[in-house]
Formats: structure tokens, sequence, C-alpha cells
């Protein structure tokens, strides 16, 4: 398997757990769990193939969609251990982000693209499935959450790996980097609220 493919496999499955607890706050039947879960999975690698002109990741291996099917059915039976389902989906989807974006970053420059295209194919890679399931799911879009790190953590993440690669880094270290950054923001959001300011709306003037 290639690098890109790796990292689309471990996003799918941390992806669908997160997809999966979603739909178990949600109260959904079985059938739902899988549908949420592979639409978490899937969504934001198929943005990024469609958008790239490339194969869509899972047409051609449908083992994606088994993978994030499993996923749901271990988290249909299991997650009412949970002591707080809420704080295990903040924190899975921490770490897939983690990992789509590399993943998108990866499967850009394998084709050469301009930065700027790697920037916005990593963001959508790592934002676009979870946006999908909080849409669907009448949550609210962690991606839009007010007072946290999300799309941000994705954007530097996928510039840290940009900027190593031009300082003619080895690929493999640009994506690690891209990993960490990522996930160091995001849990720094979580951990300990870190944000960027909001637009705070003010009376006009007479």
């Amino acid at each position: 398997m290639s690098v890109v493919e790796i990292l689309d496999l471990i996003a799918v499955f941390i992806f669908a757990l997160t997809g999966a607890l979603v739909a178990s706050r949600a109260q959904l039947d079985l059938v739902g769990f899988v549908f949420i879960a592979c639409l978490t999975a899937v969504g934001g690698g198929t943005v990024r193939d469609v958008i790239l002109d490339r194969g869509v990741f899972w047409v051609g291996e449908p083992s994606f969609v088994l993978v994030a099917s499993m996923a749901a059915l271990l988290v249909f039976f299991t997650a009412h251990f949970l002591e707080s389902r809420l704080k295990a989906i903040f924190w899975l989807d921490a770490v897939a982000l983690a990992v789509a974006v590399p993943a998108g970053v990866a499967a850009a420059i394998n084709l050469g693209v301009d930065w700027p295209v790697v920037l916005i194919m990593g963001v959508a890679t790592g934002c676009f499935g979870g946006l999908m399931r909080d849409v669907v799911c009448n949550e609210v879009p962690l991606v839009l959450k007010q007072g946290e790190l999300y799309v941000t953590c994705a954007l530097v993440g996928a510039g840290v790996a940009m900027i190593l690669m031009q300082l003619d880094q080895p690929l493999t270290t640009a994506l690690l980097a891209c990993a960490g950054s990522t996930f160091a923001l995001r849990a720094g959001s979580l951990a300990f609220g870190w944000s960027l300011p909001v637009y705070k709306s003010r009376p006009p003037r007479s």
C-alpha cells in the first residue's frame, strides 16, 4: 500500500468511530450507524479525489467501506461503556484530523499541483467528512464551533508540510510534522481553550 492509502485507511477507521458515536447520541438504528460512519469516513477523501480528478479511493478499493462498517458495528455494541461519548468524539476526531490532513497533502503532492491546492486538499480531506456527519445528524459542526481551532489546525498542518518540502526535507518527515502540528493545535484547543479572536458585532454609528 502507498503512504496515501495507509493514511486514508487509518483516517477512515477513526473517522468512522466518530460518526458511529454521533449516531449513538442520535439513537439511530444499526443501518443508521453504518451510514453515518461511512459518510464521515470517506466524505473528505471523496471531495479531495473528485476535485483532484483522481480515482475516488474507496471506489477502487471497497475494503475502505468495509473497515468503516466494522467500526460502526464496534461502536454500536460498545458505545454504552463510555463515560462521555461527546468527549470521545472530540478526541478521536482530533486524531483522525491529524491523519487525514497529511493524507490530503500527500495525495496532492503526488499529483504535482501548486502549493495553494495542496493546502486546500489537506483542509478538505481533514474537515469535510466531519462536516457532513454533523450536518446530517443536526449537530453544530465541529469545524465551525465558536471559540475552537479546527480548520486552522488543518491549514497550519498542511502549511508546515509545504514549508518542509520547500526546505528539501523528505516527504515522510513533512507528513509526520504535518500530523504532529495538526494534532498539537487541536489538542491544545480542546485541553487549554486555545482559540482565535471571534467577530463581535457593534451597534451602527448614528
